[in-house]
């Protein structure tokens, strides 16, 4: 009997993976990965003078007990919080430090729970791990991960960093099925977290308020925010607080259309803004992608591909001109509006996921965007 470890996070998702893994006739044992130390912040992540305001992690973890005592299967908690710091929030921390806009979750997935829990599963003795994403492995012939079945769930986006051996080891039990199947299985089975609510917002900080929280460890520069012409709209509170194509938050009323964020002047630390949702300078149509992380055999070759740079973001059709291994320029003559230095650029031949990287720059034309 293969025995699986799986990554029990306390939603529906990963305890309708363990479920019908046990179904399959795996030997199932669940983890909970401890990533966050949540004594960091109260003030931020929870009222330590509030007896009931116990912080999500905890919540969490209790709900994974309990989907593990419904289905018999013993419950690890182990903590990566050094793995995190180290490997995750430093990083995001030093892109926001250099007003880019990072995507922790990818990297989490990367460094933390396909590396750091996989190599943890190995020493218990896995075959494989598995995970709740909406997302498909294919092993044989050859090692492939799809898109999830579910288009308005599909998590291949954030899975863009992993390498084949991950893949190679790695489940993902419902990929085939759409979220209300799976809240389905969940209550016919009387899985207790069968219509807990999604986690959203930045995974180490849930919901909760993130410009404050960001003001723990960046300082934060205020400054002007102008328009094209350098004319003074209005002040921002810090360039880091802010992402391409934003529109709330600004503060900016007046007449004609909304006002939004078309670029940032670090050097001067300017907020660049300009009215309507269509501002030609949101539009590019190109960008150079870097720390290409391929899931296929000889990448230079494909030429024609599709991309998201951002996570629900409809795909768009590109040519890719291979500078390196490691580098693309990614064209798309349709153009797209707010592509974001710091996102990832995520690329597919049909549902086949055939690599990832950070967007770097972006043009329009030979026009460096200023982002």
């Amino acid at each position: 009997m293969k025995k699986v470890i799986v990554g029990l996070s306390g939603g529906v998702d990963s305890s309708v993976a363990c479920l019908l893994l046990q179904q399959a006739g795996y030997e199932v044992e669940g983890v909970f990965m401890r990533n966050w130390d949540s004594t960091l912040n109260n003030d931020i992540l929870g009222n330590p003078n509030d007896p009931n305001d116990i912080c999500p992690q905890e919540v969490d973890y209790m709900d994974a007990l309990a989907v593990a005592e419904k289905l018999h299967i013993p419950l690890h908690r182990i903590d990566f919080v050094d793995e995190y710091w180290d490997r995750v929030f430093a990083i995001f921390l030093e892109e926001y430090r250099h007003h880019r806009t990072p995507n922790p979750d990818i990297l989490c997935n990367k460094e933390i729970k396909f590396k750091s829990f996989l190599e943890h599963a190995e020493k218990m003795g896995c075959d494989y791990i598995a995970m709740g994403h909406y997302a498909r492995s294919i092993h044989t012939p050859e090692v492939q991960l799809l898109r999830g079945v579910d288009q308005n769930k599909d998590q291949s986006y954030f899975l863009c960093q992993l390498t084949k051996a991950q893949v190679a080891k790695s489940l993902f039990p419902i990929g085939h099925l759409t979220k209300p199947e799976v809240r389905r299985i969940a209550l016919d089975y009387g899985i207790p977290v069968a219509a807990k609510k999604d986690s959203t917002g930045v995974c180490f900080i849930g919901e909760r308020r993130f410009k404050s929280f960001l003001e723990n460890y960046l300082p934060h520069q205020p400054g002007l925010m102008v328009d094209v012409a350098g004319c003074e709209i209005g002040k921002h509170d810090g360039l880091m607080y802010y992402t391409i194509g934003q529109r709330h938050g600004l503060a900016i009323g007046g007449p004609g259309d909304p006002w939004f964020v078309i670029g940032k002047n670090s050097e001067k630390n300017e907020l660049l803004v300009g009215q309507g949702y269509h501002h030609p300078l949101l539009y590019s149509n190109r960008c150079v992608v870097t720390g290409m992380n391929w899931l296929i055999d000889h990448p230079e070759q494909v030429r024609y591909a599709t991309a998201k740079f951002r996570y629900r973001q409809a795909d768009v059709e590109v040519i890719l001109e291979h500078r390196d291994h490691d580098t693309v320029l990614a064209l798309y003559p349709s153009k797209v509006r707010a592509v974001t230095p710091g996102q990832a650029a995520v690329f597919y031949l049909g549902d086949l996921l055939i690599g990832g990287g950070t967007i770097d720059t972006v043009y329009m034309d030979d026009e460096l965007r200023r982002y």
